[in-house]
């Protein structure tokens, strides 16, 4: 459908998908208002109608990513019955589908290359990374309640560990050869055996 031809929200939303997925591709700095436009079919002033800023643009994707997150990982978990697979069904929302995009935190490194610079995006990234973390931690003590994780393991601290492992998968893929093909697969298994108790 022509760009002409979309609504006001509709054509919002076309700058915001264009702006997500040219952002987790790429970089920053390296990308451009006008490369957003372009590849979502609107003018740079039809897309300054609908965010002031590169900036306001790039918060309104950390948001829009961690509402996609959030609302996969909600369905994960709704549809496994078996507490101890809650956060492995967490992990496998974002790892096991080889063609999704780990936006979320691709933005993330992303922003920490400049929340030195820009406290704006660095306050906003610290907010929605402790979010992150409250979310998987409040599923880890969810499953020691309901008999799943062992009631002897940290939540608080768990939660950070998965934060990292998914922010390691995201530095390896931009590096390439950081991690060996069975890695990520092997970490996985490591914390879930600790995790429903199954090593010391």
């Amino acid at each position: 459908m022509s760009s002409s031809r979309l609504s006001a929200p509709e054509r919002r939303q076309a700058v915001l998908d264009a702006a997500c997925r040219i952002f987790s591709e790429g970089s920053y700095r390296g990308t451009t208002t006008a490369e957003i436009a372009r590849e979502s079919g609107v003018s740079e002033p039809i897309l300054y109608r609908h965010f002031a800023s590169k900036r306001e643009l790039y918060l309104a994707c950390l948001e829009a990513a961690w509402t996609d997150t959030r609302t996969r990982w909600d369905e994960r978990v709704a549809a496994e019955p078996d507490p101890a697979r809650w956060l492995p069904a967490l992990a496998a929302e974002a790892f096991d589908v080889p063609t999704r995009p780990a936006v979320l935190a691709d933005l993330w490194v992303q922003a920490l290359s400049v929340a030195n610079e820009d406290t704006v995006i660095g306050a906003a990234l610290s907010a929605q990374m402790r979010e992150v973390h409250d979310y998987v931690a409040g599923l880890i003590r969810r499953s020691q309640a309901a008999g799943g994780v062992v009631d002897a393991r940290d939540a608080d601290a768990e939660a950070w560990i998965f934060v990292s492992v998914g922010l390691l998968r995201t530095v390896a893929g931009r590096l390439g050869g950081l991690l060996g093909p069975d890695d990520l697969d092997r970490i996985r298994a490591a914390r879930a055996d600790w995790m429903l108790g199954r090593t010391a």
